[in-house]
């Protein structure tokens, strides 16, 4: 059982889009999250880490997914790069090895287990604690907010998570040596970056990346930021953005940005760890996910022909073909493509600017358009538990759909199948779809 998701990922290389399906196990991988700072006190000692990974065991997960590195640039062990987080919401953990015990508990129940990590956000904005506070301020992004002009991250009212500018040097250099300490300290099967990308459509609009852009098109800006685009008043109240003539060529930068940081995360991990998986989790919303600078498709799918925002090169920074392991968020309320179609349509992401329409906003049509993405390439149909609130029919049709679909599931989070008391639903969900796969 330890080795199973192992296994898995190896037959999705052979298997291309069939899925993973061990022959011994007929059962496709699924992981649990498992945010560190929502359960902070219920994982702040080692047999309660053990009771709730023997939990997910019994659920019939097969892997976990421990949060190393919160949005406050803490991580959950003693670090030389980062500060060490030891006290949450006033409880003070005890001093033991947190990460150590977690490891052990998962492999010795024959569990895999990931460090995810929250990449660029280095500020908790409720807390007011991170290296953007103290530290590193210059680290910030700056957002072209409407009605307000460009605004450094901390003068932003009621800020949740402050995010530094990926492309600064400083910062990628610090994650990565993040990423390779991890990697030497414990024995993690793999690492899943999240939040690996920038704040959102507003951001980075620094005098860095000012420059850094104008070298990458070769020439000096006129008027920043409005040659890449400018905020104009809509008459309802709102804003909507008027994109410029260098606007697409500014989407191609910021994810080149990212690409090109992924490329050199997964070389450097490689290099000091080479069976170490390497992974990524994303929203499943490609349509309007080019805002936060991601392009998490294949390199051979070329978007240009789909989106007017999409130059023939951004496909070029498609980052697939980087990973070992991949999953995304099918947030939505509707299960199935026909139920999005009965709804009224619209649907703001956690990152969209503005609302969107698609058969994609729906747990079938996110993986189908996944998986058309992707070339095929193996992903894993991530689900917010709360999407559900206490309907767990329709939670345990989204499970279902989720494995049929995709090629494995991720549940987020930990903290909402407690809280619920869903165990059951969740374990019912996966042995009806087990038993229907093997029919």
């Amino acid at each position: 059982m330890k080795k199973l998701l192992t296994v898995c990922l190896l037959a999705f290389a052979a298997a291309g889009a069939t899925g993973c399906r061990s022959a011994a196990e007929g059962v496709k991988p699924k992981l649990m999250w498992l945010d560190c700072s929502a359960n902070w006190v219920r994982f702040s000692y080692p047999d309660s880490i053990r009771y709730y990974v023997n939990k997910c065991r019994e659920a019939g997960m097969t892997a976990l997914v421990l949060d190393v590195k919160g949005t406050s640039s803490e991580v959950v062990y003693p670090s030389e790069y980062a500060p060490q987080v030891r006290e949450w919401k006033g409880f003070i953990r005890p001093d033991f090895d947190f990460v150590g015990t977690f490891v052990d508990a998962a492999h010795d129940a024959g569990l895999e287990i990931y460090g995810s990590f929250n990449t660029f956000a280095e500020g908790n904005g409720v807390f007011r604690r991170g290296l953007i506070y103290d530290g590193h301020p210059e680290w910030q992004a700056v957002n072209y907010v409407p009605g307000r002009g460009l605004m450094p991250q901390l003068e932003i009212p009621d800020k949740k998570v402050l995010f530094a500018n990926p492309a600064l040097s400083a910062v990628q250099d610090h994650e990565i040596a993040i990423f390779k300490e991890v990697a030497q300290k414990y024995d993690f099967d793999g690492l899943l970056l999240d939040r690996g990308r920038y704040d959102n459509i507003q951001s980075d609009f620094s005098d860095f990346s000012r420059r850094e852009f104008e070298a990458y098109i070769g020439k000096k800006l006129d008027r920043f930021p409005e040659d890449v685009y400018a905020w104009e008043e809509d008459g309802d109240g709102g804003w909507r953005r008027i994109d410029g003539p260098y606007f697409k060529q500014w989407i191609e930068w910021r994810a080149s940005v990212i690409y090109n940081f992924f490329k050199r995360t997964k070389e450097e991990l490689k290099a000091v760890k080479p069976g170490l998986k390497f992974g990524a989790y994303t929203g499943a919303w490609y349509p309007s996910y080019f805002e936060v600078g991601v392009n998490w498709a294949s390199n051979t799918y070329d978007p240009s022909q789909d989106f007017a925002w999409a130059t023939p090169e951004y496909k070029n920074y498609g980052y697939a073909e980087l990973l070992d392991i991949f999953t995304n968020g099918n947030y939505y309320w509707n299960v199935t493509v026909d139920e999005y179609r009965r709804s009224n349509g619209l649907h703001k992401n956690e990152t969209d600017s503005e609302m969107s329409k698609g058969d994609h906003l729906s747990v079938e049509g996110g993986c189908r358009y996944s998986r058309r993405l992707l070339g095929g390439r193996p992903f894993f149909g991530g689900m917010y538990v709360e999407d559900y609130k206490r309907d767990t029919t329709r939670f345990k049709r989204a499970v279902e759909m989720n494995l049929r679909e995709s090629d494995g599931l991720m549940v987020f989070d930990i903290v909402h199948i407690i809280n619920r008391d869903w165990w059951g639903p969740l374990q019912r969900a996966v042995s009806a779809y087990e038993a229907e796969a093997k029919q």
